[in-house]
């Protein structure tokens, strides 16, 4: 095995520098490093049926250095998956080999490039196999040294310890170099192994061009228990091409003369390499599929819509079986918890580490599961770098943000989401639900069960009233208009709290129209456009900053049609308050409200 793994490592070397001599981009020299690494692993160790991808005893491998994508291409050539010629299309128009890899190819679980993502991602494929799917595939996730600076790394690191996931690997590729210049610790993987060792993980420092080394140390990963593995392989980045070879200054290019170091590296060859396919396995768990009975709620009772969430979720989870919850360790108060006493067996908590949480989301759901991760609004934009690549990911995930806006009132700006809105209405393919009653919250809960990409409920702290009945529907893009006539000169646009506000402050003043926008993406621009053309005005009222939410999106939706609208939103600092004075001081209240219509002439 060890000469035909040279030779294989030296043919991905070839590959590398050919894909990216054809596309005038890309990055040989990170894929060369590691060429050695990945050529022992698909010749003797990783299980997968090239043919069966969604075959449930697959082994799984995770590129978290995306950037090397022109290696895992050569592997999938070698492998047989993809031709020669679909190689040289790398990173051409319409190519399935796009720069970072993506799940355009079938064989991809989750796409890569922003680097540290791909450990705490490969901690959620793990986290599935061990704990849901009871299945005894293997997870390797290859990593580059440089990325090791990153804290989501060690987020994931510190869970899979915890976890004790012994089906997942970490193959560092110790190279040295980064992008522009040395790594922090070089060479030093007695540095690394120490950080890994630390949170109980068992590392294994080899050589990583010793194909025997190699080969013993992926042996003893598969054979590692209740520890994960963490092997740390110095490496020399440009491996094999002396023009190249552990020198700075060529990250991210192609090669000057490329038909200098193929020759090099002994030419062009067309090796194959029979990847083992797994052991014939099934999911120990069935996703079944019962009626859902949702909680219900009385009209004019007083329900957080934090509360209905957390009930109806529960509610879902004893219908289906394939709903799992994740947990920032804020269950208690995004009311989480009731689906966790519920079903302890889907439920992940996460602590605090919000990074950790979304990604293992992400990896749980290229299992198949149905995930519903939920924290503070607030602290999900410390995990908006994993939204956005789970949305390059073509991942379905439901994120639910409770304690949203000024209306938590006394904890203050610290915890107030007053940007969510914006953050997830710029995701690619998102859709966005604000419900202002515990009814629509537990209707819209089980809708997202069945929405494609990333969809995200807003919830608030304090109790509202219920305004709907049970058993309601609320189509996604929907709405609901709550006061009309034909009289109308002015239309109030409210989601969430802020829809309880509008009410009052519509209460007794002729009119007024009242939409609830429950929907903020996508939104219902047939009703918005339709109140604009009868009243004229549209006055928007949002609990969040004037910046990407509510107020933009209505903005949008009657572009062109030449009226008004005027914009109520968060526009200064707040501190600590009551809610109802919160409210009020940021001009969302229902007192200013009332004194915006009078100001615009519609009330006395």
């Amino acid at each position: 095995m060890p000469a035909f793994a040279q030779d294989l490592a030296a043919q991905l070397r070839v590959d590398a520098i050919r894909c990216s001599t054809a596309a005038g981009s890309g990055h040989p020299t990170s894929s060369m490093s590691a060429a050695d690494l990945m050529a022992v692993l698909f010749a003797d160790h990783l299980r997968y049926d090239f043919e069966h991808p969604e075959a449930p005893g697959n082994d799984h491998l995770v590129f978290s250095k995306g950037h090397a994508s022109p290696l895992l291409y050569a592997l999938y050539k070698a492998a047989g998956a993809i031709t020669d010629d679909e190689l040289l299309t790398f990173r051409m128009l319409g190519s399935r080999l796009e720069g970072h890899p993506t799940p355009r190819l079938p064989w991809v679980d989750v796409a890569t490039g922003s680097l540290g993502q791909g450990l705490p991602v490969g901690v959620g494929i793990a986290l599935a196999g061990r704990r849901l799917d009871g299945l005894p595939y293997q997870v390797w996730v290859l990593c580059g040294d440089g990325e090791m600076a990153e804290g989501s790394v060690w987020e994931a690191a510190e869970h899979a310890g915890d976890q004790g996931l012994g089906n997942l690997t970490a193959i560092v590729d110790v190279n040295r170099l980064g992008q522009r210049g040395p790594t922090r610790d070089g060479w030093d993987t007695g540095a690394y192994a120490r950080r890994f060792a630390a949170f109980g993980w068992h590392t294994i420092e080899i050589d990583g061009h010793d194909t025997e080394a190699i080969d013993a140390a992926l042996a003893e990963a598969r054979g590692s228990g209740d520890r994960p593995v963490a092997i740390l392989a110095r490496t020399c980045k440009g491996r094999g091409v002396s023009a190249v070879e552990n020198k700075e200054g060529f990250h991210g290019k192609p090669l000057k003369e490329p038909g200098r170091a193929i020759a090099e590296l002994g030419g062009v060859r067309n090796l194959q390499v029979e990847v083992r396919a797994p052991e014939p396995a099934e999911p120990a768990a069935v996703h079944r599929e019962e009626p859902v009975k949702l909680p219900a709620y009385e009209i004019d009772s007083s329900v957080a819509t934090r509360t209905a969430f957390g009930e109806a979720l529960a509610a879902l989870g004893a219908a289906r079986h394939d709903v799992v919850a994740l947990d920032g360790e804020v269950a208690d108060s995004t009311k989480l918890q009731a689906f966790a006493d519920a079903f302890p067996e889907r439920f992940f908590e996460c602590y605090i580490a919000e990074q950790q949480m979304i990604a293992a989301a992400v990896g749980m759901q290229a299992r198949g599961w149905v995930p519903y991760a939920a924290t503070f609004a607030a602290f999900l934009t410390r995990a908006h770098d994993f939204i956005r690549m789970a949305a390059v990911s073509r991942a379905d995930l439901r994120l639910v943000g409770t304690h949203a806006g000024v209306a938590i009132g006394q904890d203050g700006p610290s915890q107030m989401g007053l940007e969510d809105l914006a953050m997830l209405r710029a995701t690619h393919g998102s859709t966005v639900l604000c419900p202002c009653d515990a009814n629509q919250t537990a209707a819209l809960v089980e809708a997202m069960a069945g929405l494609e990409g990333i969809s995200y409920l807003r919830v608030a702290r304090g109790e509202t009233p219920v305004i709907y009945a049970s058993g309601e529907h609320f189509p996604v893009g929907g709405s609901r208009v709550l006061r009309s006539s034909g009289d109308d000169r002015v239309t109030l646009v409210a989601a969430g709290t802020t829809v309880h506000e509008a009410l009052a402050a519509a209460d007794g003043v002729e009119g007024v129209r009242v939409i609830d926008m429950y929907s903020v993406k996508p939104i219902d621009a047939a009703v918005l456009r339709a109140a604009a053309s009868a009243t004229g005005l549209l006055v928007t009222v949002e609990d969040h900053r004037p910046e990407g939410g509510l107020g933009e999106a209505v903005l949008g939706a009657v572009e062109g049609l030449g009226v008004r609208v005027v914009r109520l939103a968060v526009r200064t600092m707040p501190g600590s308050a009551a809610p109802e004075e919160q409210l009020e001081e940021a001009g969302i209240g229902r007192e200013s409200i009332a004194r915006t219509l009078r100001e615009l002439g519609v009330a006395g």
